[in-house]
């Protein structure tokens, strides 16, 4: 069963475009993991929000302990106004279910 993991990081207002091209040299390395199904980058006022669809536990594991996330939090981790979020997240579906989902 896929898993959805949604992880914010906030960056110290000096740092904001230092944890943005971080983030995105890490989004290549990432989507090449086995079972990497989505992981698409958002940014609002200094606030990185990664949306992630892993296809089961086992590919969210590996990607978890990926020289890409070790690279990634060893280089923005001074950069960040407090840690990272991160929450695994399980679908609660209504209305349509083709828009109420993520799917792969």
């Amino acid at each position: 069963m896929p898993v959805v993991v949604v992880a914010t990081m906030t960056a110290k207002p000096e740092s904001v475009d230092t944890v943005r091209e971080a983030c995105k040299q890490a989004i290549e390395a990432v989507h090449d993991e086995p079972g990497c199904q989505l992981y698409a980058l958002h940014e609002a006022n200094g606030t990185f929000v990664f949306v992630e669809q892993w296809a089961d536990e086992d590919a969210l594991k590996t990607h978890s302990t990926a020289p890409a996330v070790a690279t990634l939090f060893g280089t923005v981790g001074e950069h960040l106004d407090g840690a990272p979020d991160i929450k695994m997240l399980q679908p609660v579906v209504a209305g349509d279910p083709a828009k109420g989902q993520i799917r792969s």
